[in-house]
């Protein structure tokens, strides 16, 4: 990557059964490249979940999708990323948006979690 702009989205902090929202990362538009590290301890949850979402006016956000392709027809599902066990994740996901907001939540008892969130901006040239 030509660029290589690092961000804290949220320190470390223990979870909520609701998505929170971090900082929301503006401006993006000028790059191609989002890797979102998640440095993730379970402590009593069952699961972590991880919401990424993009807008081009700040207001109206349009959450990451996934595919399943069968027969011929694409089905499109909201996209969340899921993680069950304590570890540092990477996430990698090509953008071209003005805003991104990145929003977690944890499932189950809280109790002993934390999760934190840095955003890499870049450039895949």
């Amino acid at each position: 990557m030509t660029d290589y702009i690092p961000k804290d989205v949220r320190s470390s902090a223990i979870l909520t059964t609701s998505y929170v929202a971090g900082t929301v990362l503006q401006p993006c538009n000028q790059y191609d490249q989002l890797i979102v590290l998640v440095n993730f301890t379970k402590g009593s949850l069952t699961s972590l979940e991880v919401k990424v979402e993009f807008s081009p006016d700040g207001t109206t956000y349009y959450q990451e999708t996934a595919s399943a392709v069968s027969g011929g027809t694409s089905t499109d599902t909201l996209l969340e990323h899921t993680m069950t066990a304590t570890g540092n994740y990477r996430l990698p996901i090509p953008i071209k948006d003005h805003y991104i907001k990145i929003s977690v939540k944890g499932t189950g008892t809280v109790t002993g979690s934390a999760v934190k969130v840095v955003a890499i901006l870049g450039n895949d040239n």
